[in-house]
């Protein structure tokens, strides 16, 4: 019963922290300590479900952005943030080639995720402060530009950087990262960067589980793993996704990002006042 709440907890807790400005990676390796490890599979498993999720909540653009690809007469076909659907979609393919670049990089580098709390609470800190100090100036310029939806080729570029940085530092978080790499670039609208970052993490994240998942189906881990404790994780995750999603894309309509900026700055104190040095 203890590992049924366990993985429903996990699956919740990666739902809700995947896309919000918090860091996943951060939260799954702090709620481990008390939960205890999961294998790589059950972790690439929950990262799915809230990848689908995002899937359904943007089916619609996916498939806009397809039959756009597809399409040879572009001046017939809307607009998406000022660009052709081609465009557009060639933008995120090239923040997601960066990305998958980069990464491969980092990979073959041996960089391993933090085996201590301490360095992912300096980055929840740190973030939640470059959060505020990114939305001040993020503000200033659109004070001065005025809103801007386009997604520049700069922008693009940038935004798969950061989705590598933000997976070298746990506790950055990807979405954080993103969206306001996009609104310090000259993406002055706030729901234009954001839906970026969350469309050129599909194919990101997707790409990085699978990596991983070839991984595990070769080492033989994927023969041991507890099925019914996978599904209720993944489902759980899926479902909590869908939800926090849909609500952030309404909340930042009218709300700044100051108080995930916030939570962060507390919960990477509280780690750090209350958890004992290395642990």
């Amino acid at each position: 019963m203890y590992d049924l709440f366990a993985a429903l907890l996990l699956g919740i807790l990666e739902g809700l922290t995947e896309f919000l400005p918090v860091s996943s990676t951060g939260h799954l390796l702090i709620a481990e300590r008390w939960l205890g490890h999961r294998s790589d599979l059950f972790n690439i498993g929950i990262q799915a479900g809230a990848i689908l999720a995002v899937v359904l909540i943007y089916r619609e653009r996916l498939v806009e952005l397809t039959r756009g690809v597809l399409q040879v007469d572009q001046s017939s076909l809307p607009k998406v943030d000022g660009d052709t659907p081609r465009t557009y979609a060639f933008k995120l393919a090239a923040a997601f080639v960066v990305t998958a670049i980069l990464g491969l990089v980092v990979k073959k580098l041996g960089f391993e995720l933090p085996e201590t709390v301490t360095p992912i609470a300096w980055a929840l800190i740190i973030g939640g402060v470059w959060m505020i100090a990114a939305e001040y100036f993020a503000g200033r310029r659109a004070l001065t530009l005025g809103e801007r939806a386009r997604i520049t080729w700069t922008v693009a570029i940038l935004v798969g950087i950061a989705q590598v940085v933000a997976g070298v530092f746990p506790g950055t978080s990807r979405s954080a990262a993103t969206i306001f790499v996009a609104l310090l670039a000259g993406t002055t609208k706030r729901s234009s960067a954001t839906e970026f970052a969350f469309l050129v993490g599909i194919p990101t994240m997707f790409a990085a589980s699978g990596y991983e998942l070839i991984d595990v189906v070769r080492s033989g881990q994927a023969a041991h793993e507890p099925w019914g404790l996978f599904a209720v994780a993944f489902v759980s995750s899926a479902v909590t996704a869908f939800i926090a999603v849909k609500w952030l894309l309404g909340y930042i309509q009218s709300h700044r990002f100051t108080v995930f900026a916030v939570y962060r700055m507390i919960l990477g104190a509280a780690l750090l006042l209350f958890l004992p040095s290395g642990a």
